[in-house]
């Protein structure tokens, strides 16, 4: 009699996608490298804080346009390499196993952090433009346009995206559990520094979640797996045996 015999086997499968350690840091250096002409770093005047007066914010703008429209070109360019990155970061967790809510949270806090950031780019872009310059009242309106989008509208979504990474890999061990513990501190900075919107004193809730979240996403890059074990099953055929 013919028979056959089902057999089950393991197949690591490598996840399609682009090297997610690459896009963390070209978004790392590229923000950073935009943020330098407009710091004290440069040895020149720098970008003045939402605390400053207005006489003294229009006049950083109006005699700085040329290091301003350089962070905004490089900043643009990050923003980019992030919304690249969450795409990237989000397929690999569907890929890796995960079912649950966390990766379309992290979807959903990583492009609203990209939209925000574009927007504040072009805010600044417009900002800076010979046409408006003169224009006191609207370099002061898309300044602090700018902000808001740059400041918490960086920091509460980017909050989200940490979590949304973080708490799918500690339910499936896929990071480290000193990294996931990093993550979820991270993301609880980010939705704490919605609190600068009514208490000024917050501000510093912002950079806690940008500055460190560079390294934590750089770390994700590298240390979130690629490939998974994937079940099939093997047919064997079984020939009868000769009478």
């Amino acid at each position: 009699m013919g028979s056959s015999s089902n057999t089950f086997a393991s197949k690591a499968q490598r996840h399609p996608g682009p090297p997610l350690w690459l896009l963390a840091i070209l978004y790392t250096v590229l923000f950073n490298a935009g943020l330098y002409p407009v710091t004290a770093f440069a040895g020149k005047p720098y970008w003045p804080g939402p605390w400053e007066t207005p006489p003294v914010i229009l006049s950083y703008f109006q005699t700085h346009a040329g290091p301003v429209l350089t962070c905004m070109f490089l900043q643009f360019g990050a923003t980019i390499c992030l919304g690249l990155f969450t795409v990237a970061t989000v397929s690999r967790l569907r890929f890796l196993g995960s079912e649950s809510a966390g990766p379309w949270i992290a979807l959903f806090g990583g492009l609203l952090t990209v939209f925000d950031g574009v927007a504040a780019c072009f805010a600044g872009w417009t900002m800076i433009h010979p046409a408006v310059l003169p224009n006191s009242s609207v370099v002061l309106g898309l300044y602090y346009l700018a902000f808001a989008f740059g400041g918490p509208g960086f920091s509460v979504p980017m909050g989200l995206l940490i979590a949304g990474i973080a708490i799918p890999s500690l339910m499936q061990r896929l990071l480290p559990r000193w990294l996931v513990v990093f993550g979820l501190v991270l993301a609880v900075t980010g939705e704490l520094s919605w609190l600068h919107l009514v208490i000024p004193g917050a501000l510093f809730l912002i950079p806690l979640t940008r500055f460190p979240g560079f390294l934590w996403l750089i770390a994700v890059g590298f240390l979130l797996p690629k490939t998974s074990q994937a079940q099939y099953r093997g047919v064997t055929a079984v020939q009868p045996a000769a009478a």
